[in-house]
């Protein structure tokens, strides 16, 4: 298997190889989340690199949880006709187009969004650099609604045309603080072990496989939180099985609570890649991996290896999608029906 194999998913949808754009964020979208004209150039820009995957980066799902200004949206219906014609030029490019969706809970300020941050527990999420501010412990009318702001956002994402929605529960954002022990101390239902603090997620992601069959639905989930007292290896291949039996259909694999930046003694490409291997390993579906990859030749030893099923390049082709493309996509004798 190479970086060209294509990858049939079960409903149908083909992924015309291996290669991923991950979501990273553009702030290219107006102050109240609606995309611009530069939001839509950005990603036909991002589309040239020829991957198969393209990812629109974290839009968040109400306004009580958005990270940062101008953070792209998908929290009103108002918001469908910008991302349908971002999931349009992403799909002109013969990629699958994926909208990544977000509540970042305390990981951010009150004067962002305008009202007390709203975290699994009054605990503030912890930063290397930085404090955060401490958020409020979600009441139990607060979680009703964050399950309804998801999976309202899954429609909107679905009338968009998107053809993958990603759960973003990694990088210490919202969903990543509920399943983890670092964030998550309540004492109900929706604390406790692994089974508690993955109960808000279960319940996000069984309501859209009901009503959203056809849209392919990822995760995007670290193996591990790389913070001392944080999730494991062994909790987080619970969590996946458990993904797995209520038909999650991708697992994007990246770190944890401590943030996205490349962890403490991690060096090289695909300094993820060997936690995505343990979650591979007990799993069915395909998985993402990613850290740092940026050439082709590197992807190719992942999948010849069973490492991933697919790889994810982020900086590289943020730099330079079309000469990314032409030196390890396009240029393959074996890929030459694809064109420029």
């Amino acid at each position: 298997m190479n970086r060209w194999a294509e990858y049939r998913f079960k409903t149908g949808r083909v992924a015309k190889n291996r290669v991923v754009v991950p979501p990273m964020a553009s702030q290219t979208a107006d102050e109240e989340g609606f995309v611009t004209e530069n939001t839509v150039s950005h990603y036909k820009r991002l589309s040239k690199s020829g991957a198969g995957i393209v990812f629109v980066e974290y839009s968040h799902i109400h306004q009580s949880g958005k990270g940062e200004h101008n953070q792209l949206g998908v929290h009103s219906d108002k918001q469908i006709e910008g991302l349908t014609m971002v999931s349009s030029v992403i799909k002109s490019s013969g990629a699958l187009s994926g909208l990544q969706i977000v509540h970042v809970g305390g990981k951010s300020d009150s004067v962002l969004t305008g009202s007390p941050l709203i975290g699994a527990s009054s605990i503030a999420v912890p930063l290397k650099s930085s404090a955060l501010e401490t958020p409020v412990e979600a009441t139990m009318l607060q979680i009703d609604e964050l399950i309804h702001w998801y999976v309202a956002s899954a429609r909107r994402a679905v009338l968009s045309g998107f053809d993958i929605l990603e759960l973003h529960a990694a990088h210490g954002y919202g969903l990543n603080q509920w399943l983890s022990p670092v964030t998550n101390q309540r004492a109900d239902v929706y604390g406790g072990d692994i089974t508690g603090r993955f109960l808000i997620i279960k319940k996000i992601v069984k309501e859209i496989k009901e009503k959203f069959p056809a849209i392919l639905l990822a995760v995007r989930l670290p193996a591990q939180d790389h913070f001392q007292g944080g999730l494991t290896h062994e909790d987080m291949v619970w969590v996946v099985r458990a993904l797995e039996s209520l038909g999650v259909d991708l697992l994007d694999v990246s770190s944890g609570i401590g943030g996205w930046r490349r962890p403490k003694g991690k060096r090289g490409q695909g300094y993820l890649v060997e936690d995505a291997k343990i979650l591979k390993d007990n799993v069915s579906i395909p998985v993402i991996g990613v850290g740092g990859i940026k050439d082709g030749d590197f992807i190719d030893s992942l999948l010849v290896d069973e490492k991933v099923d697919f790889a994810a390049v982020g900086r590289a082709i943020l730099e330079d999608p079309v000469s990314w493309g032409r030196e390890n996509l396009f240029k393959s004798a074996e890929n030459e029906k694809i064109t420029m």
